[in-house]
């Protein structure tokens, strides 16, 4: 059962609307949606708990920045005694077309500095993880601008439909259960 949710992102307004801050712009929208407490700095993260289809649930926003992740969440998770397998990270992915969503229990970091924190810090690989596409650049050395620019204006329909559909992933995980979350979340739009 997961207990925590975890955004991936950097903290500060420059970042607010970029690639790299999807994680934190689908933990938003889930506080904004559930009307949750009010939020608190707490364990190196901004958090609020709420309730999600039943479930509750805290959701982090952590304030490390991006390549320190595992110090906030490793925080949280002595704190409020929570294991790794309790935990839903949810990141950006460059290795996803923009607008895709893939739900995985557990995996590598796959280069994902934010991730890689994460499983050097808490020792384990085993956690759940939702991975929202960016798309990735055409050059290889672009990547850092990259992830670090805003969505254009012509992708915001993608990224909406994006958040959408993770945030309705999320809800089926906390109902139903993995596999159910896994077919809607890892389904591509043309089977339905």
């Amino acid at each position: 059962m997961i207990k925590l949710i975890v955004g991936l992102g950097n903290p500060g307004k420059e970042y607010e609307r970029t690639r790299h801050n999807i994680g934190f712009t689908l933990v938003d929208e889930l506080i904004r949606r559930t009307r949750s407490g009010g939020k608190k700095k707490q364990h190196l993260s901004e958090i609020c708990r709420s309730r999600i289809g039943g479930s509750e649930v805290l959701l982090a926003k952590p304030l490390t920045y991006m390549n320190n992740s595992g110090l906030a969440v490793i925080n949280i998770l002595e704190e409020e005694e929570i294991q790794p397998q309790e935990m839903l990270v949810v990141h950006d992915d460059l290795d996803l077309p923009l607008g895709t969503t893939r739900l995985r229990m557990r995996g590598s970091s796959a280069g994902h500095r934010g991730l890689e924190s994460i499983i050097n810090t808490i020792k384990t690989q085993d956690f759940p993880r939702l991975r929202l596409g960016i798309g990735r650049p055409g050059k290889k050395e672009d990547i850092v601008k990259w992830v670090l620019s805003p969505f254009e204006e012509e992708e915001m329909p993608l990224v909406s439909g994006m958040i959408e559909k993770g945030i309705r992933c999320i809800e089926r995980l906390l109902s139903l259960g993995p596999q159910p979350a896994m077919e809607l979340c890892n389904r591509t739009e043309d089977q339905g």
